[in-house]
């Protein structure tokens, strides 16, 4: 349900309110709250049962299920202000979808917004979600994708500041991107043979070193060792042409070297539909591609776009899984 303060309740009861099938093909409930829910329901005027579940309990298409983690009291929650009550909330919301999986007992996890400052009040020391699954599932190699249906991005370097970005980059950590995107490219998508563009750091891919040499250092080898175990990827290409190409077609998914690189194009594409998932795990996660909008919260005016598509691409993505 991601932060009880946040924008996930009102989009979680819009999008299941207007997409029923999902209680059905696939099954689909809400790990979070049910006071919460039932708040949101009523600021957006929507009259739908939510009701309790347990794993292995029937679901019919007239109730939104939740299996219940929490008990908030609304009135210690108010809308748009996180504190150490709904980052905890926000914790427990994760850990037990997280186990589920683990279990079999869910097939696939889809998150709502969480808020950093919420954690933090709540003494857990994550800073989001991926570290959070991550760390609960063992795994140490674990990339961020962004897609929508035009456009596929992953990120060599995430969360740093840009002056520290070439010194995070090196060949075997965009070796590992670009492994890791072709593995979910056939495997989550469906695509038997992906074609990976991997984006230059600098200007120009670098003109020959003139204006950096991270292109010829790091870059060009990663991309010659993907192609030695039959990956096909390409580049280092000039991120002032590669997104074009992409977009029309070329590429099915383009490595980038740094957070805007990629997500200044992507959201320029699929700025309300755009999914963030995470790749390398045991376990399907895919997640809204944007965050608690507290200013937002309890206006009735959050869009639920983003979480729609995540959703279908969770389910997507479990269906490839199995074939």
């Amino acid at each position: 349900m991601g932060c009880p303060a946040g924008i996930g309740p009102e989009i979680i009861i819009k999008a299941f309110a207007t997409n029923p099938k999902w209680l059905l093909s696939p099954p689909a409930v809400v790990i979070g709250d049910m006071n919460i829910l039932k708040r949101a329901s009523s600021v957006l005027g929507i009259d739908i049962p939510i009701k309790s579940w347990m794993p292995g309990d029937p679901l019919s298409k007239s109730a939104i299920y939740v299996f219940t983690r929490t008990c908030l009291d609304i009135e210690e929650v108010p809308w748009g202000k996180p504190n150490s009550s709904t980052g905890n909330a926000s914790f427990k919301y994760i850990a037990a979808g997280i186990k589920l999986c683990q279990e079999n007992k869910l097939s696939g996890l889809v998150t709502a917004p969480i808020s950093k400052l919420g954690l933090r009040l709540a003494g857990i020391d994550y800073p989001g979600h991926t570290e959070i699954i991550a760390d609960k599932t063992s795994t140490k190699r674990y990339a961020m994708m962004l897609a929508g249906d035009k456009l596929r991005v992953t990120l060599v370097t995430i969360h740093c500041p840009l002056r520290d970005v070439a010194d995070g980059i090196s060949t075997e950590k965009v070796f590992q991107i670009i492994a890791l995107t072709d593995f979910s490219l056939k495997n989550d998508f469906g695509l038997n043979e992906p074609e990976i563009a991997v984006a230059a750091l600098n200007p120009h891919g670098g003109e020959s070193g003139m204006f950096g040499d991270e292109e010829e250092q790091f870059i060009t080898p990663a991309i010659k060792m993907a192609k030695e175990k039959g990956i096909m990827a390409s580049g280092p290409y000039p991120p002032d042409t590669v997104f074009y190409q992409a977009i029309n077609g070329k590429f099915d998914a383009v490595v980038c070297q740094y957070h805007d690189q990629g997500l200044i194009p992507f959201k320029l594409i699929h700025f309300r539909d755009g999914v963030n998932l995470t790749l390398g795990l045991p376990i399907i996660r895919t997640s809204v591609d944007h965050g608690t909008a507290y200013d937002l919260a309890g206006t009735g005016e959050a869009d639920c776009a983003s979480l729609e598509a995540a959703i279908r691409l969770a389910s997507k993505m479990v269906m490839n899984r199995i074939r």
